[in-house]
């Protein structure tokens, strides 16, 4: 019987971010708190900026933002905030998007497939995903319950179960 396997990678759905970020946008034009203060959301390239004209405001549009990224089910860790800068007469604050497991982050999970998941079980660091393979369906299933009892600091999915 040929060995099953799964990947664990950490990907983002840009559509789900994009949707979040017109989301807060509309939020903040249309809330009676924010009026007059110049607090704005959008990307700029690959990052997202945030701009108002104080540093709470920065922050409250900042914690918008985020919760219109938990109810379309992406995880927070995924997100990558700075503190909100002074610049001129206003506050920016620049977030970006992490994708992709570092190496010593798979180094980490492999270890901990390794010493605490069942016997058998192979982890192979491929790019910036993981290969987890196994003849037992239920060893996969337990390194899954494994990795996502520990608490690692990046979201991470588990993708191509086979």
């Amino acid at each position: 019987m040929a060995d099953s396997s799964f990947d664990i990678v950490s990907k983002v759905d840009r559509q789900e971010v994009d949707n979040a970020l017109n989301q807060a946008s509309k939020e903040i034009s249309q809330r009676y708190d924010f009026r007059g203060v110049g607090a704005s959301i959008g990307w700029s390239g690959e990052r997202i900026e945030i701009r108002a004209n104080a540093e709470e405001r920065a922050k409250a549009v900042l914690d918008i933002f985020q919760s219109k990224l938990v109810k379309r089910g992406i995880s927070l860790k995924a997100l990558d905030a700075g503190e909100p800068q002074a610049s001129g007469k206003e506050f920016k604050m620049v977030c970006g998007i992490k994708e992709g497991i570092s190496a010593d982050d798979a180094k980490k999970v492999a270890k901990l497939i390794r010493d605490e998941g069942p016997k058998g079980v192979k982890a192979q660091v491929q790019g910036d995903e993981l290969r987890v393979s196994s003849k037992s369906r239920d060893a996969l299933q337990e390194v899954q319950r494994l990795v996502r009892e520990k608490d690692f600091d990046f979201a991470m999915q588990f993708v191509n179960y086979r």
